[in-house]
């Protein structure tokens, strides 16, 4: 990675001395992937259209969520066994999108060159704006205001870094 320019250089180098071992010695992870990653939805057809109709991510299953009833629990193929899901809590009266220490920040997804393209070009045509970065990242808020990155680098990379 490259040197960072600010004033916790010495923080982050002590950081990396303590606890980043290099790949080689480094314990393999007792994960497999992530099954889902859950947010919420206030309308579940809209979120349908914009995950699978705009961004490309097919709808794979739709029930009723069983810790909620009349809530719906939906999902979308994000890849490599991985899956975004969504849940609606109607009658719940739920605020927005806030960005809280513990919370969300944003989801990043890597996704090849062609669908990317296909997904910036639908983000355009839906009128969703967004901002690139390097030329490898999207960055854009979905219908709830849950905020996305599409992100041009493969899996397990980070601008051309091995991670």
């Amino acid at each position: 990675m490259s040197e960072p320019t600010t004033t916790r250089n010495a923080e982050w180098q002590r950081l990396r001395a303590d606890y980043l071992a290099e790949s080689e010695v480094r314990s393999p992870t007792t994960a497999r992937g992530i099954h889902h990653l859950a947010l919420l939805s206030s309308d579940v057809e809209q979120t349908i259209n914009f995950y699978q109709g705009v961004l490309g991510f097919p709808l794979t299953e739709l029930f009723e969520n069983r810790d909620y009833p009349d809530s719906t629990h939906f999902f979308f193929d994000i890849g490599n066994g991985n899956y975004l899901a969504f849940f609606d809590f109607p009658n719940l009266d739920l605020g927005g999108y806030a960005e809280v220490l513990g919370g969300l920040h944003h989801v990043a997804i890597s996704i090849d060159r062609e669908g990317w393209e296909r997904a910036r070009l639908g983000l355009e045509e839906a009128g969703v704006e967004y901002a690139l970065e390097s030329g490898a990242s999207l960055y854009f808020a979905g219908p709830d205001g849950e905020r996305l990155e599409l992100i041009n680098d493969p899996l397990g990379e980070m601008y051309g870094n091995k991670l």
